[in-house]
């Protein structure tokens, strides 16, 4: 048996679902809504999240049935990882994707799944609801996505 973790044993396609499901921090960002700069191909983040995530955890209210309630909702798999450009680059199905190692902060390789406030990764305090926020108004929600902090020395 390897005393490695499975993330880094595993390819995303070989993980359980259990193994799946925990690389999700919880952040929140991907629960964000997005505008794609037609000129660039660039993904641009607005404050506004999805109406059913909570503000407060960073959880979908209705995981299960999310795909239904929300019809752009989309279900993360290993075949469909590589061509999500909008997934933040903090997410960590894309950063293992993309062959990186897992950050500091991730509650992973942290053991605590607070780092990730920690190191300013989730919405929590700055996203609200779109609820009554119409489409094409979303561009004046724009939101840059602030990068990791730096580990605290110990």
């Amino acid at each position: 048996m390897s005393s490695e973790p499975f993330w880094k044993t595993k390819s995303l396609s070989e993980m359980s679902r259990e193994e799946w499901e925990s690389l999700c921090d919880g952040c929140g960002r991907c629960c964000l809504n997005k505008l794609e700069d037609e000129d660039t191909g660039r993904f641009l983040y607005t404050k506004a999240a999805c109406k059913l995530l909570d503000l407060k955890t960073c959880q979908c209210t209705d995981y299960p049935n999310r795909a239904k309630r929300v019809p752009d909702c989309v279900t993360l798999t290993p075949a469909i990882i590589g061509d999500l450009g909008w997934l933040p680059k903090t997410c960590a199905y894309r950063i293992l994707d993309e062959g990186h190692e897992l950050p500091w902060w991730h509650p992973l390789v942290s053991g605590r799944k607070e780092t990730v406030d920690e190191a300013g990764i989730t919405v929590k305090g700055v996203a609200y609801s779109e609820e009554g926020i119409a489409v094409d108004d979303l561009i004046d929600h724009l939101w840059k996505l602030p990068k990791a902090k730096r580990k605290p020395q110990s």
